[in-house]
């Protein structure tokens, strides 16, 4: 018995210590893992959003959710959630109706929630609007009057381009929608051609964007055009900011309006948890009420609008138009738009041929653009950069000298009486694209950089041609890849330049910042110009191309 006590008591004492030695020799348990930093979600947003940007660190704050905007230009950020390659987790437009419109835009967008509300307005200058009795709080102006006021010169207007832009092609809907005599949703047969082309003669200054256009609208107003057709908050904004000659009224035609709902759109299904939590937080009371009193859009949830009505017209609650889903005819109005309703384009493509432009695959990069412009590239910005019916366009090729200034000219396509339509490019309009891809794949690349020489001696001759065919819209565009170190040097430039008649001075002059051309010297000549520099330095030439067709 005391042996087995004993051998018992000497067992459960190598245990423990078994144990024990066990439990000293075991490994320390590994670190916690470092927390991990949370992804962005990146968003995809039109560029008329960009005063939204500081719901980024709002949106931290009050979800956890890492927000990020990039934006772009409405038609290359619908093209790019099209094709897949938006790279974002989520888009966030004015208005998503083109976008959704195809089977292939609804099957990207996974889920989508309506934000904000600006519908589209006419601002009129104070005294022109008092002078046509436009200023009556009863006022029942209707498109219809709108479009005849742009007829008979009453109303001169600035506008986006409505085949870049979602306020520009939205303005175009409403006149479509009120002149087509139908209550519900057109068809691109039903388009009444004459109502089109009867607005657009109001059309005076085009551009790509708001920003740009204000600044030309502020320069302008009262002498070439008296109004700005925009979303309410833009035109808003635009009056309290204290840069314009005189206020504007704003005009809501009586029969409807095209309203920007700023849907936001998920696009990557595996950022589900995080939209949500964003679409709760920009639906909640206190974004609702930051949007309204910051960006002067209307609150969605009505109780928040109720509590803002002092900031919004009352007048701009009118009921909405109807959107056709019919894509044939977004499509097709486009089209006609820029091949034959809008005051056809009038070029000079200023080309540097430099020695320099032979290195560095510079020389592709100009032939590959000049093929796009010319129909090569079939993608739905690519069609909308390409040269259309009725233009004119020069090309200035230049080195040591100015030389070989050569031009084409687009035939015009066949319109019926009614309806719109995309027509194929005729054989005579494929004969002039071919043409402008052989000279430019013909260019050859020596010599010396003339380029204030080059842009000179375009601009007279713009001013020449204008003469002969005052009714084209004209512009330069300049391109140059380093110094200037042929012929007039910036400050002659200059001089000359102040010393041209007024009317070419008016013609605006894109300058295109590319290789080790002087950033500083071309953004001074391009607010001499009335035009905007373009930088292809981190960007395709091409791209760039397609951004400056967008302003002409």
């Amino acid at each position: 018995m005391k042996l087995t006590r004993r051998w018992l008591f000497a067992s459960l004492s190598m245990l423990l210590m078994l144990m024990a030695c066990s439990k000293n020799d075991e490994p320390p348990p590994p670190p916690p893992p470092a927390p991990v930093a949370a992804a962005e979600f990146t968003v995809l947003a039109t560029s008329d959003l960009r005063d939204v940007q500081p719901l980024e660190d709002m949106a931290l704050k009050a979800t956890g959710v890492k927000l990020k905007f990039r934006f772009g230009g409405t038609m290359e950020s619908t093209e790019a959630v099209l094709t897949g390659e938006a790279k974002s987790a989520a888009a966030w437009f004015a208005n998503a109706k083109y976008l959704l419109a195809s089977p292939q835009g609804q099957q990207r967008v996974k889920l989508q929630e309506k934000i904000m509300l600006s519908p589209i307005a006419v601002g009129v200058s104070e005294s022109d609007a008092r002078r046509y009795g436009w200023d009556k709080p009863d006022l029942k102006l209707t498109w219809k009057d709108i479009a005849q006021a742009a007829k008979t010169g009453k109303l001169r207007y600035a506008l986006s381009n409505p085949a870049t832009s979602n306020q520009g092609f939205m303005a175009l809907m409403g006149v479509v929608a009120a002149s087509g005599g139908k209550a519900e949703a057109l068809s691109a047969d039903d388009v009444d051609r004459g109502a089109i082309a009867d607005f657009l003669k109001g059309y005076k200054i085009p551009g790509d964007n708001s920003t740009y256009l204000s600044e030309q609208f502020i320069l302008q107003q009262g002498t070439k055009a008296n109004a700005f057709i925009n979303y309410e908050s833009w035109l808003m904004s635009l009056n309290t900011s204290g840069k314009l000659r005189e206020k504007l009224v704003l005009i809501y035609p009586f029969e409807g309006v095209s309203n920007a709902d700023y849907p936001f759109m998920l696009l990557d299904d595996s950022r589900r948890d995080d939209y949500l939590k964003l679409v709760a937080y920009l639906k909640g009371d206190a974004a609702q009420t930051w949007l309204a009193r910051q960006t002067l859009r209307r609150p969605i949830k009505p109780e928040v609008a109720a509590r803002v009505e002092d900031l919004l017209p009352k007048s701009g609650l009118q009921i909405e138009l109807p959107f056709s889903p019919d894509r044939a005819l977004a499509d097709g109005l486009i089209a006609a738009y820029l091949n034959e309703f809008r005051t056809p384009i009038a070029s000079t493509f200023v080309l540097d041929t430099s020695g320099s432009m032979q290195g560095g695959g510079r020389r592709q990069q100009l032939v590959q653009a000049m093929g796009y412009i010319a129909g090569a590239d079939a993608s739905l910005t690519g069609r909308i950069a390409k040269l259309t019916n009725r233009e004119k366009v020069w090309l200035q090729p230049f080195s040591d000298v100015p030389y070989g200034l050569t031009g084409f000219e687009v035939p015009a396509g066949n319109a019926g009486a009614r309806g719109v339509a995309e027509q194929a490019d005729s054989e005579a309009k494929q004969k002039v694209l071919a043409d402008v891809r052989d000279f430019a794949e013909n260019l050859q690349m020596k010599g010396g950089t003339a380029l204030y020489d080059a842009v000179y001696k375009s601009l007279q001759h713009m001013l020449a041609e204008r003469a002969r065919n005052p009714r084209y819209q004209y512009s330069v565009v300049a391109f140059t890849d380093g110094e200037v170190n042929k012929g007039r040097d910036f400050e002659q430039f200059k001089q000359d330049y102040a010393a041209l008649p007024e009317d070419v001075r008016a013609i605006p002059v894109f300058w295109v910042l590319f290789g080790e051309a002087n950033e500083a010297q071309l953004k001074e000549l391009a607010k001499l110009t009335g035009g905007q520099v373009f930088d292809a330095r981190k960007r395709s030439l091409y791209s760039v191309f397609k951004d400056i067709r967008a302003y002409q």
